[in-house]
This record gives structure tokens, C-alpha cells and sequence, in this order.
């Protein structure tokens, strides 16, 4: 029997269709979706009951539990889709919430539980109906175009149809039989409306008729009619849309419409193009103004629409040059009108498309980077950087030397960081190779990206008045020739430049694009075998424990105190996208390994030294964590490939040494990583070796009376020039006391310095030393003299005295010694 019989106020009426009987013998099962139904029903009952005498705790109380039960309900829901009653519950609510949190009165009459639930409420209903959105925004837009005076299932509709013959013979019959019952108590009640509707949501879907007449809603008419459209009337109604921009419960989304169908107007009566870029202007302002949170990215289809907006009044611009526009035109002198004079509008293209590039990075800041939407929103770059091409090219006819430097560093940001394959095969020679007409023709229109950074840079250096811009335009330049491994241009430009001496007041994000820079400027030198200059241009970023904050890539976990969670917001939205970063696996391996071939050399150099400097503190530290392992198995991570390969290295070892720092493993994490992976690997294998054969001569040189050096060539698989260059350059430096017999090709060794019984010796000397020498220091002052060097003050500290006996330090502690 269908539920709107059952839900009837009379009781009487259910007991003519259904005897006392049968009431007791009949048992009715439901299926696990009515039970579920059931029960949000009721909670949804409890909760309008709430609302109408405005208990905000029963209400919260009774929120958290259909949340709940909702839950319960997923597998269902799933299955028959989220039934119409819920949605309709959470947009009400929401609706009734915001009104009572506006009724500035009515809240000072709250109780302080009720106020606080409100609040409290308020905050979840938001949070809770992001889910719904979609849902939600149909049922509004239903209710709202829909005026309807009765509303009922049409489920419900059919089974009266069906049933209501069938009904009105039996209740006739039961009259009969029974001549007690009153014609007023088999009288039903009129549901009121509001009934009815909720009964509908219960029992699923519903339709809303209007009496059987098809709504037809009206568009709002712009203008009043018979208006005569002319371009005061356009601005006037213009200048009325904008006032309403920013105030409170303006409708952004519905502004945007009323932009666009003033456009449409104006097109249509050919106002000229003049009123038509205005309203262009308008409308991307609006989008970019759509999201008030500055944090906040934009949606894909508001994005589509940005995109789309900005190209057509690129379009208009290029196809009509008697349009002036600029930040400088006042709004009284502007000409909208069509005229013998050119259309003059307030406006700068320049700053809408720079907010456009500033929304495309942070779209890809908050796109998660391993999804295929990222790879999707990448795409969107070909065009964002064709629209700066495109203004580009508008603003070196028609800009200033001002403008035309901002555009240019827009696209240099979207050129530094990628690598040009073509230009590098160019480079390697491969134009020989056999290869189709559309890439020979690709290669030969393409300008080389060098080429284009070249042209892009030099006119900022040679025009700009500012100096971020100047300032950026130099990292970036020093990046992209890092980049592609033209290194003593890097170089220079980066010494000629004078950066690093005042880098340091720079703002954070120029902060940021330094430290870049570097990076990437010692990955360039370790690519060349300049081993020390790598280690020296990453030394700062890789000491300070940092990289990852440094690069912009990511932030570490701190103390509250140390950022709260609005400098935490702002350090953010300063984070490089993605597909900008540097792999910091790289480059920490590519620091580590520098710092092994100078390390490991001048550890062996200076074994014995007491005063011996450390080159890299974080070299040393990986090398204390490997000997403090109890059990030394194979190595695993990136760290102990190099820690094994620097214990090879101090034993001349270089095969051992070679064969952990290159293999399947380093080469998939670290070494595949470079675009010349056989040079690097040949690059590393030579200096491997020529270290260690330093090392070994270090090491046991003080074994050797002579050793030929034919046998270290063939020990190390050096060739006999380099080995002797090597060896020569280490008598010369006065690291290797020996000489050279060139008849023989031998190294004679002279022995000069101490063996290791006399380093522990010399060692063990200056340690009694300074024990005798701090025993004589405590007692004398004890006695409260201390060879008249020393004088105690007032405060209980010492001074030094201004004239003291020469020579009484000395004379009293001479007879120690």
C-alpha cells in the first residue's frame, strides 16, 4: 500500500481498509533502503522541529547524528543515488544559519549554549555541503525558477490514479457494514503544502507542477523598453553592475552573466570596439575577483573562461589600432563612442595578463603533482605563454620601455628552467643523421632558446630602471646557461654581476631563484669535472640542512613558535611548482661525491695533523653515522653507496670505489638523471681514479723507498702523462716529499716525514704539555698571582694588565719545562 495512505491523520480510515485481524497477523518486511530512509527521515523531522523554535543545540546534536546514519547509509546511497529529501535538509539549513547569524539582534538574545552551537554549526554545515556542492546548486536553481503551487511525487501521483476507484467502492462497503462510524470521522484533513512536499522528498523522486502549465522563466531585460541603446546608456548600465562588485551577498557568478549579455548588447547594436574592450576589461577583473580569497586557485572552467576572454581582447586589440589603452587614460577623457578620433579606454592589458600567469602557478601549486589532472593542467602553459607572446608582440609596437621590460621577464620565467633537446642535439652534431622533413623543418624555424634568453636579457640589462627586474633577469639568464652546460658563461656572469654581495636584502622569492641558481650552477660545474667549484657553489645550500626550504620546494616541520600559521600561508604561495624543482636526491649525491674527492685526498694528506680543517661537516657526519652501524651489510640508500665507496677510496681501492658510486642503482636515482649520462660516467671514472691514486701515494708513501711509475699507471689505468703530471703536481705543492728519475721513470721517496710511532709521540708530548701548563695555571691562581699577566678585577673576572716585567710570564715558568 502506497505511503500516502499510510501517513493519513485518521485513524479510522486505516481500519475500514484493514481489520484488527489481519493487523495483528501480518508482518511487513523493508528492505535495508526504507529502514535507512527511515531513519534520516526522522532525524530530518527532529531537526526542523529544531529550527522552528530555534534550539540550536538540539540542532547540532541532531546534525551530527544524521552525518552520521548518512554514513551508515554510503552503500545505499552509492547504489540509488543521494535521495532528494537530504540535499533539500542541507541547503535549507545552511540557508536558515547564515540567516540567523545575520540578525544581529537575534543573536544577542541567544543563550550563551545556543549561540556557541550556531557558531559551531555553522562552520560544520559549510565544510559538510563542499561534498554536495553540485546537488545543492540544482536544487536551488530548481527552487529558485520554479514557482509552483502544489508539489507531489509522481510515484504517488500514478498509485491515486490507480487506487482511487478501487479505494472509494471499499470505504463505501465499510460504510455500509458499519453504520457507527460518523461522515466526519471518515472526513480527511487537507495536507498543508508544506506537508506534502516533505512527503515527497521521504518517498524519493518528485516533480513540481504548475497546474499543468510548462514555466517558462524570463531573462531580467537589461534595459527598460523602448530605451534607445546608445553608449551612455551601455556605460551608465555598466558603471550600475560595478557598484555592486565587492559588497556583501553579491552574486559573483551572476555578475559575470550581466557582463556578458551587456557585451552581447553592445555588439549587437554596434557600439564600436571601444565599449566593447571596457566590458572585456570588466569581465577578466570579475573572473580574477570571483574567488575573494587571495590563497584560493581558480576553477577549471573559470580558468577556461580567463583564457578565452583575455585572447579575444588580444583579437580585438591586433585587428583594430585605433584603440589606445592604459592605466594613465582618466575616466573622464576616455572615448568610447565611434568618432573621426581613436577610441581612447582606461585599462592595462599588461597587469591582467600577469595576474593570469600568477593564477596559473598557483593552480599548479595546489594540483597534486602526481596526478594526471597536473599533467592536464600543464598543458594549459603552450597557451598561457602564447598569450604572453602575443602581448609581447603588442607591447614592443605600442608599449613602454617599462612595460615591454615586465613582459619580457614573463617569458623569460616560463623559458630558464627547460631544456632545449633540439638546440642540445645541434650541439652534439647530430644533424646528420637521417631524420624527416618535419623535423629538419621544426629545427630549422625554431630560434634556440639560448637565442631567445640572449635577445630577452641583454635589452633588459641595457633598458631597465629596476632592480628585481635586473636582478631576475641575470639569475635566470646564469640558470639556463648552467642548464645547458655552458659553464665559464655562467660563471662569468654570475662574478660580473656582484650577487652574492648584497643578495641578502633581496625580497624571498629573488631569495629563492638565487639559491637556484647556485644549485644548478655547481651541477653544471660537477658535469664539467670541476670538482672543487661544485663543492664550493653547493656548500651553503647543503650545510645549512635546508635545501628542501631553500629551493622553495617544500616546507620542514617547526615550532609554532618559530612560523605561526599566516607566515606558514605566505611561505606557500611562494613554493615552486612541480615541475620546476631540482631531484634533491641528485643533488645531494652530486655534494656528497664532490665532497669525497677533495675529502678523502686530504684525510689521507693530513692523517696525523691535530689541526686539521674540515672541508664538509655533512661529509663527515655520513661518514660517523657508517661507523657507528654495528652490522655492515651491502649498501642501500644513496648515502651508503657513497660512505662504501669513500672507505674504498682511503685504501686506493678504485675499482671497489668506482663500482659503488656507478651502478644500476645509482644510475636510475642519480646518474640517468643528466641529459650526457656517458660523459658524466666517463667524467667520474677519471677523477676516481686519479684520487685515489693521491690517496695511495698519501697513505704509503712512508713504505716506499722508490716505486716505478709504470706500476702505478697500470695499477690505477692512467695513462703514463697523467700520472706524471699528477705526481709532479704533488712535489711541486710540497704534498709529496720525493723526486722524480726521469731516466727510470721512478719516484724516489725522502722519507721526511714522522712514522705513525712518532705522529703518537709528538701527539702524546703536547698533550702532557698543556696538562703541566694548565696544572701551573690553577695553582697560581689559588695563590692569587699569576706572573703579574693577570689581574683580577671588582667584578671577580681578570684583565689583562696594561704594562707588565717583560718576560716574567716566561721567567716563572721557565724552571716547569
Amino acid at each position: 500500500m502506497s505511503r500516502f495512505f499510510a501517513r493519513s491523520d485518521s485513524e479510522s480510515e486505516e481500519s475500514l481498509l484493514l481489520s484488527d485481524d489481519e493487523e495483528d497477523t501480518k508482518r511487513v518486511v523493508r528492505s535495508a533502503k526504507d529502514k535507512r530512509f527511515e531513519e534520516l527521515t526522522n532525524l530530518i523531522k527532529t531537526i526542523r522541529n529544531a529550527m522552528k523554535i530555534r534550539d540550536m543545540s538540539k540542532c547540532l546534536e541532531e546534525f551530527e547524528q544524521l552525518c552520521r546514519a548518512f554514513l551508515k547509509s554510503k552503500n545505499i546511497v552509492d547504489k540509488e543515488g543521494i535521495p532528494p529529501f537530504y540535499i533539500r535538509l542541507l541547503a535549507d539549513l545552511e540557508d536558515y544559519l547564515n540567516q540567523l547569524w545575520e540578525d544581529k539582534e537575534g543573536k544577542k538574545k541567544m543563550n550563551k549554549n545556543n549561540a556557541k552551537a550556531l557558531s559551531t554549526l555553522r562552520q560544520k554545515i559549510r565544510k559538510y555541503n563542499r561534498d554536495f556542492e553540485s546537488e545543492i546548486a540544482a536544487y536551488k536553481e530548481v527552487k529558485s525558477k520554479t514557482k509552483a503551487s502544489f508539489v507531489v511525487p509522481a510515484v504517488l501521483m500514478q498509485s491515486l490514479n490507480v487506487l482511487l476507484p478501487n479505494t472509494a467502492s471499499v470505504l463505501r462497503a465499510q460504510d455500509t457494514e458499519k453504520p457507527g462510524v460518523r461522515k466526519e470521522e471518515r472526513k480527511k484533513k487537507p495536507k498543508q503544502k508544506e506537508q506534502i512536499e516533505e512527503e515527497a522528498e521521504e518517498e524519493g523522486g518528485w516533480e513540481k507542477v504548475n497546474r499543468g502549465v510548462p514555466l517558462v522563466k524570463e531573462k531580467p531585460k537589461m534595459f527598460a523598453k523602448g530605451t534607445e541603446i546608445n553608449t551612455a546608456v551601455v556605460v551608465k548600465k555598466l558603471n550600475e553592475i560595478l557598484q555592486a562588485r565587492g559588497k556583501k551577498g553579491t552574486d559573483r557568478a551572476a555578475q559575470i552573466e550581466l557582463f556578458h549579455a551587456l557585451a552581447a548588447i553592445a555588439a549587437e547594436n554596434n557600439l564600436g570596439q571601444g565599449i566593447l574592450v571596457k566590458i572585456k576589461f570588466n569581465i577578466i577583473a570579475s573572473l580574477y575577483d570571483y574567488n575573494p580569497n587571495l590563497a584560493a586557485f581558480m576553477k577549471p572552467d573559470m580558468w577556461k573562461k580567463c583564457l578565452d576572454c583575455i585572447d579575444e581582447l588580444l583579437d580585438i586589440l591586433f585587428e583594430h589600432n585605433n584603440i589606445f589603452i592604459g592605466e594613465n587614460i582618466a575616466e573622464d577623457s576616455e572615448n568610447l563612442a565611434v568618432s573621426d578620433q581613436p577610441f581612447r579606454v582606461r585599462g592595462c592589458i599588461l597587469t591582467l595578463v600577469e595576474r593570469m600567469d600568477e593564477e596559473f602557478t598557483k593552480i599548479m601549486q595546489n594540483t597534486d603533482p602526481h596526478s594526471q589532472e597536473y599533467v592536464d593542467n600543464l598543458k594549459d602553459e603552450g597557451r598561457v605563454c602564447g598569450i604572453v607572446d602575443r602581448l609581447l608582440t603588442y607591447l614592443e609596437n605600442k608599449g613602454s620601455t617599462e612595460e615591454i621590460c615586465r613582459v619580457y621577464l614573463r617569458r623569460i620565467m616560463h623559458t630558464y628552467y627547460k631544456f632545449d633537446y633540439k638546440a642540445h642535439r645541434r650541439s652534439l652534431g647530430l644533424q646528420g643523421e637521417t631524420k624527416s622533413k618535419e623535423e629538419s623543418k621544426e629545427e630549422s624555424e625554431g630560434e634556440d632558446s639560448a637565442v631567445i634568453m640572449d635577445r630577452l636579457c641583454k635589452f633588459i640589462y641595457a633598458k631597465d630602471r629596476t632592480d628585481r627586474i635586473r636582478t631576475c633577469a641575470i639569475l635566470c639568464h646564469i640558470y639556463h646557461h648552467a642548464l645547458h652546460s655552458r659553464w665559464y658563461q655562467a660563471r662569468d656572469l654570475m662574478l660580473m654581476s656582484h650577487l652574492q654581495d648584497n643578495i641578502q636584502h633581496a625580497d624571498p622569492p629573488v631569495q629563492i631563484l638565487y639559491n637556484r641558481t647556485m644549485v644548478q650552477l655547481g651541477i653544471c660545474a660537477f658535469r664539467q669535472g670541476m670538482i672543487k667549484d661544485a663543492h664550493n657553489a653547493l656548500l651553503d645550500i647543503q650545510s645549512s640542512g635546508r635545501a628542501k626550504e631553500l629551493l622553495g620546494q617544500g616546507l620542514l616541520m617547526r615550532n609554532m613558535q618559530e612560523r605561526n600559521a599566516e607566515q606558514e600561508k605566505i611561505e606557500k604561495r611562494r613554493q615552486v611548482p612541480f615541475h620546476m624543482h631540482i631531484n634533491l636526491e641528485l643533488l645531494e649525491c652530486v655534494y656528497l661525491v664532490s665532497a669525497m674527492l677533495l675529502e678523502i685526498p686530504y684525510m689521507a694528506a693530513h692523517e696525523f695533523d691535530a689541526r686539521r680543517r674540515m672541508i664538509s661537516k655533512q661529509f663527515h657526519h655520513q661518514l660517523r653515522v657508517g661507523e657507528r652501524q654495528p652490522l655492515l651489510g651491502p649498501p642501500e640508500s644513496m648515502r651508503e653507496h657513497v660512505v662504501a665507496a669513500s672507505k674504498a677510496m682511503k685504501m686506493g681501492d678504485w675499482r671497489t670505489c668506482h663500482s659503488f658510486i656507478i651502478n644500476e642503482k645509482m644510475n636510475s636515482k642519480v646518474w640517468d638523471l643528466f641529459p650526457e649520462i656517458q660523459r658524466v660516467r666517463e667524467m667520474l671514472v677519471r677523477k676516481i681514479q686519479e684520487e685515489s691514486l693521491r690517496t695511495y701515494l698519501f697513505t704509503y708513501s712512508s713504505v716506499y723507498d722508490s716505486i716505478s711509475m709504470a706500476t702505478l699507471s697500470e695499477m690505477f689505468e692512467l695513462e703514463m702523462p697523467t700520472v706524471h703530471s699528477i705526481i709532479s703536481k704533488m712535489i711541486i705543492n710540497e704534498e709529496l716529499m720525493a723526486s722524480l728519475d726521469q731516466p727510470t721513470q721512478t719516484v724516489m721517496m725522502h722519507r721526511t716525514e714522522p712514522t705513525s710511532l712518532q705522529n703518537m709521540a709528538l701527539k702524546l708530548a703536547e698533550k702532557l704539555g698543556n696538562l703541566v701548563e694548565n696544572n701551573e695555571r690553577v695553582s697560581d691562581l689559588k695563590q692569587g698571582i699569576y706572573g703579574g699577566y693577570f689581574n683580577r678585577d671588582q667584578k671577580g673576572g681578570y684583565q689583562q694588565k696594561q704594562s707588565y716585567q717583560r718576560g716574567g710570564y716566561r721567567n716563572q715558568n721557565q724552571g716547569n719545562y
